[in-house]
């Protein structure tokens, strides 16, 4: 079983537990959510379980990409990623500052119809990334108005629309994006 990383208590939704992915064991199920049409901004529809345990596969082996599996009351219901800003296509289209974390989110499919999961959700996962980090960026893709929307319910300030390079590597192809920023500081 994998370590989790984060533990915390949420009123009105329980308990919620952010783990590291495990690819091997984790692919089948995260290749059901990325593969549905509604994750079609991760980019992942079509893919294989086995394309989706070498991306996380590889994503596992950098030290500045982490994905999570984030349960509640330990079942599965979040995809979770965080990057390093600095280190990420974002870099090129924003002004990384020291302590930013960049942030990636897939609920899992039946689980937002519950009101107020989402934003109790949310809330769980931006404590576990201020708690080491002084600001989160968000880049949804800028079509999906769905998931902008709910940044900016959650306190996010929105940045500017940008796009985002294609990133063609032997590890790994990510094509252009746009996207739109948005931002949640510290208090």
């Amino acid at each position: 079983m994998t370590t989790p990383v984060h533990v915390q208590t949420v009123e009105g939704l329980g308990t919620v537990t952010v783990r590291p992915i495990d690819p091997d064991r984790d692919a089948p199920l995260l290749h059901g959510w990325v593969n549905e049409e509604r994750a079609r901004f991760w980019g992942m529809v079509g893919t294989t379980v086995e394309q989706v345990r070498d991306i996380y596969a590889h994503l596992d082996s950098l030290t500045t990409h982490h994905g999570f599996l984030v349960l509640r009351d330990g079942e599965p219901v979040c995809l979770f990623q965080t990057y390093d800003p600095a280190a990420d296509r974002v870099n090129e289209c924003y002004e990384v500052r020291p302590g930013d974390i960049g942030v990636h989110l897939l609920i899992a499919p039946g689980t937002a119809h519950e009101p107020g999961f989402t934003g109790r959700l949310l809330g769980a996962l931006v404590d576990f990334c201020l708690k080491d980090h002084t600001r989160i960026v968000v880049e949804p893709d800028a079509a999906n108005e769905k998931a902008i929307a709910r940044m900016v319910r959650a306190g996010f300030e929105p940045g500017p629309e940008v796009v985002l390079p294609e990133v063609d590597l032997p590890e790994v192809f990510i094509p252009e994006k746009k996207a739109r920023l948005a931002f949640l500081t510290r208090p």
